[in-house]
């Protein structure tokens, strides 16, 4: 049974089926420059994130991989999510467009958005994660705690 899918943002080809999927960082000419995951979550907190990791990676030759996992209900097939693959896309670019630092976006089709990121986000990533402020527990929460038990080092990004 099918547990994921990733479609390239740039040029809109399915790149990958089956699982677990590669690495948004494979081997490119990204593998020599310092990679910062950003992990999208809304449109205004993944804004956020960006904006940290560009500030982070200012005088350093380095890059943002903007990762966003797309779930989709195991009543639909996977190439069939329930929001249209060209509004995930579109949005993906806009954001990766406004970065300062030189920013690649993945999406990733999937059943369940904790486990693709934390099988993509390999140990040793440098991760940002954004996310609005609740006095209760996130999703976001969650998966930063998940992510660096596998190893990420993670940035919880709280805007108001």
């Amino acid at each position: 049974m099918e547990s994921c899918r990733q479609v390239s943002v740039d040029n809109q080809k399915l790149l990958f089926e089956g699982a677990p999927p590669p690495s948004p960082s494979g081997p490119n000419e990204f593998d020599r420059k310092l990679t910062i995951a950003v992990v999208f979550t809304s449109v205004e907190a993944t804004a956020a994130a960006i904006d940290r990791a560009a500030a982070l990676l200012t005088g350093l030759n380095g890059h943002i991989s903007l990762v966003s996992a797309q779930t989709v209900p195991y009543a639909l097939p996977l190439e069939n999510p329930p929001v249209s693959l060209a509004f995930s896309k579109r949005q993906l670019l806009e954001i990766a467009h406004e970065s300062p630092v030189e920013t690649t976006a993945h999406l990733y089709l999937c059943r369940s958005r904790s486990e693709i990121l934390a099988s993509v986000l390999k140990p040793g990533s440098l991760v940002v994660i954004g996310s609005r402020k609740r006095w209760w527990p996130t999703w976001e929460k969650g998966l930063a705690r998940k992510l660096q038990s596998n190893g990420c080092h993670v940035i919880l990004l709280e805007t108001p």
